[in-house]
């Protein structure tokens, strides 16, 4: 399925209700185990939290093996290529290292009530 994320966010892919729309499209079929491919293709701003949101969480329920296998992107600039790859490594990192995931958690926990 090759899914063009401009017509889902047009040039600027920033907020979370179009995360959560891109999301809720790429979710599914990655569980089933269907290929997805992503053109971002005149998308021309996309922030670390929209990348958050609608790829990297996804890390949680499959392997990082079978997202590589499953998952293409296109159309990225240089500059939102790295942010990806560096917001992909983070996820991993959290979701399937425990004990770091506490520490992260319990670090975020403690700035949350000083707040």
């Amino acid at each position: 399925m090759e899914i063009k994320v401009y017509d889902i966010v047009a040039e600027y892919a920033t907020t979370v209700s179009t995360a959560q729309k891109l999301y809720d499209i790429v979710y599914p079929e990655l569980l089933a185990e269907k290929n997805i491919s992503l053109d971002f293709t005149g998308v021309k701003i996309v922030t670390s939290l929209f990348f958050n949101l609608a790829i990297t969480r996804i890390l949680k329920d499959i392997t990082r093996k079978k997202f590589d296998q499953l998952v293409e992107f296109t159309g990225l600039s240089e500059r939102h290529q790295k942010l990806l790859t560096h917001l992909i490594k983070n996820a991993e990192r959290y979701y399937y290292d425990e004990q770091y995931r506490n520490a992260v958690d319990t670090v975020m926990s403690e700035m949350a009530s000083a707040l």
